[in-house]
């Protein structure tokens, strides 16, 4: 039997109204694919991996479509993403990690919440949130360790963590072309937040980054890629902001832009090259923020054997930032030493700060391990292995002063007591204690430095400039404070030593 029930009008609307607030709607078109339809569940109390990956599997099927998180909180291990498919987190739409480490797939020995491998056109898109739990998945991991049941061979007992690779990231692509990353916020890595390992045609845009969870929380890892466009970007982090690597001798990134990005970081704001195998060509980074920022504003390295060629840096403004630049080439690994060269620096305002900038972290940068004055800016090669043809062009940089002869001292007399580090990692205190103020500049040839202001707000001891094994220098309307003398320093440049020389010349307070 069939019974009917007319329903009023105004009922039947507070009904309809009072469903809406119960559940988020589920309609779509045909190329949409909801995550409740496939039985997700949206209270973040109930493992929704396998619907979410329903979701995308049918997407995949289907040719491609939009796999949307509508507004609530789904609970997820890892999810892998498949050609012609995007995630759509709406706002108010939260994607939650589980903090259980047996939840998490790897791909290409990397765990992570969100995978990819050899996969095209995908995209994560949206208003939504990324939250990967990660202090509490890594801590989880950490007692899997210590009770036996997932153990990690290389755990950190020095420093009582557990190794990156054990730690899931938030997102790992592998060989993926044609990726879109648009307008999301990532949260709370347990691991590096983002590592995209030889992709090629990459847009990542209006993405925030607020990681300082945990150890090791790079911002964004672009590994030898190909075409990327990091754009509109807001990173907090716990260690490097952007941090471009090269893990392979047989790749290279190579024509990637930075520009329009504000950074925050316990390491440094920009890096590349602490893996630097195969090396990184045609970059333009422009138009970037920096902010308590415990290392550099920018550094430039290559110690693996890779080449580091055509890189183009201006318009950056860093404010309470522990170094402002620093250009390493070494020879930790390889066959033999990499090539760093061509490498434009313009329009740059830094202010470095006498105490650590990021001492408000909850997470810290580990501290130098010896006692140092201020650190100026390092240019630095190795014996017959020189960096070549840099520009600096109206860069500023306010420097804190009150360097001590108590606390460290190296005379000019003795440019060899400061250690060449050649095999060592790089960094801008790679080299201890060193005898300049503003920049210290080795094993370099053909190096322009144009409208360049040093400013110190207290006394220092040291010279501003020092160059020592230099070929073919040019500087030019450099303006230093008025009431230093004897602050350029020159040793070994074009076989003649130059002091107080230049510094009569062009040297303009």
């Amino acid at each position: 039997m069939i019974y009917k029930c007319i329903i009023p009008a105004l009922m039947l609307s507070t009904v309809v109204a009072l469903a809406s607030l119960a559940a988020p709607v589920t309609t779509n078109s045909p190329d949409e694919y909801d995550v409740i339809r496939y039985g997700a569940d949206a209270s973040g109390k109930q493992l929704a991996s396998p619907a979410i990956q329903a979701a995308i599997d049918a997407a995949f099927q289907d040719g491609g479509g939009k796999v949307i998180f509508s507004r609530g909180t789904y609970l997820s291990g890892s999810i892998v993403l498949k050609n012609n498919v995007e995630l759509h987190l709406e706002q108010d739409a939260v994607l939650l990690g589980s903090t259980d480490p047996r939840d998490y797939k790897k791909i290409n020995s990397k765990k992570a919440f969100i995978l990819a491998d050899n996969a095209t056109s995908i995209s994560i898109s949206g208003m939504g949130i990324i939250d990967g739990q990660g202090r509490a998945l890594a801590l989880n991991v950490d007692s899997l360790h210590h009770i036996g049941e997932m153990v990690d061979p290389d755990y950190n007992y020095r420093r009582m963590r557990p190794t990156e690779s054990r730690r899931p990231e938030l997102i790992n692509m592998y060989r993926c072309q044609q990726v879109k990353i648009t307008g999301v916020t990532l949260k709370n890595a347990s691991s590096w937040v983002q590592t995209y390992e030889q992709c090629e045609d990459m847009l990542i845009d209006r993405v925030t980054v607020e990681s300082r969870a945990y150890w090791n929380n790079d911002g964004f890892d672009i590994v030898d890629c190909t075409n990327v466009r990091l754009t509109r970007c807001d990173v907090n982090a716990a260690d490097d902001g952007i941090c471009l690597k090269s893990h392979s001798p047989d790749h290279m990134n190579n024509n990637i832009y930075i520009a329009d990005c504000t950074v925050r970081s316990s390491a440094s704001a920009v890096k590349f090259g602490t893996a630097s195998f195969g090396g990184f060509k045609n970059i333009t980074i422009e138009n970037i923020r920096v902010f308590d920022t415990f290392r550099s504003a920018i550094a430039i390295e290559s110690v693996d054997g890779g080449i580091i060629d055509n890189v183009n840096v201006r318009n950056i403004i860093a404010i309470n930032t522990g170094n402002a630049l620093f250009i390493r080439l070494g020879h930790r690994s390889g066959s033999q030493p990499g090539t760093v060269k061509h490498i434009s620096i313009k329009d740059m305002y830094v202010q470095v700060p006498f105490e650590r900038p990021d001492i408000q972290y909850d997470m810290r940068g580990p501290e130098v391990d010896f006692f140092h004055n201020p650190f100026p800016a390092p240019i630095a090669g190795i014996p017959g292995h020189h960096i070549e043809h840099v520009v600096l062009e109206n860069i500023e940089i306010r420097y804190p002063g009150r360097a001590s002869k108590g606390m460290a001292y190296i005379p000019l007399s003795r440019l060899e007591q400061v250690p060449e580090k050649i095999e060592d990692y790089p960094e801008f205190s790679v080299f201890g204690e060193l005898p300049a103020w503003g920049f210290y500049v080795r094993h370099v040839t053909n190096i322009e430095m144009k409208n360049i202001t040093l400013t110190l707000n207290d006394a220092d001891f040291r010279p501003a400039f020092v160059f020592d094994d230099v070929e073919r220098l040019e500087m030019s309307e450099i303006k230093l404070p008025a009431d230093k003398q004897n602050q350029v320093y020159f040793n070994d440049v074009n076989g003649e030593v130059l002091d107080q020389y230049i510094s009569k010349k062009v040297i303009h307070p």
